[in-house]
């Protein structure tokens, strides 16, 4: 049986609220404000295409910040490595922390990264697993269609 989209949105605002977030000036909103959809982005410190993407997710912010919530979710079981990452790869778009993998988990990914476009209600609205530059348009299209 699967679970109720509220059902989980409201246990991605737990888990994300269980979390430390990361040290500044790397913004700590936890909930994506009513009527927005959320793109959540799972990655890890050892990941090329996570390292590749997050120009991007920093556009992604920047364009459509008043309209989207991008979060991203850490997968790493040691967060040094993380914000070792950071440090390089600097994110302008909120980040949890997820060493379990309990939330990575809930949404059954294939690999690093992976992303989940979520709408304001939680229904998973697209999914998709790597990134590659030649592909940011159809990213885009999600994320525009999810914004209509």
């Amino acid at each position: 049986m699967t679970a109720r989209p509220w059902t989980r949105l409201a246990t991605l605002a737990l888990t994300l609220l269980a979390n430390v977030a990361f040290a500044d000036p790397i913004p700590r909103a936890l909930d994506a404000p009513p009527g927005k959809p959320v793109y959540v982005d799972f990655w890890a410190s050892w990941c090329t295409p996570c390292a590749q993407s997050f120009p991007w997710l920093n556009s992604v912010q920047q364009r459509f910040g008043s309209e989207i919530h991008v979060v991203g979710v850490n997968v790493d079981t040691n967060k040094s490595d993380a914000a070792r990452f950071l440090q390089r790869y600097p994110a302008r778009f909120a980040l949890h922390y997820d060493p379990a993998g309990e939330l990575a988990a809930q949404y059954q990914l294939q690999g690093m990264p992976s992303a989940v476009l979520l709408s304001p209600d939680g229904k998973v609205l697209w999914q998709h697993s790597g990134f590659r530059t030649d592909e940011i348009p159809d990213y885009e299209a999600a994320i525009l269609s999810a914004l209509k």
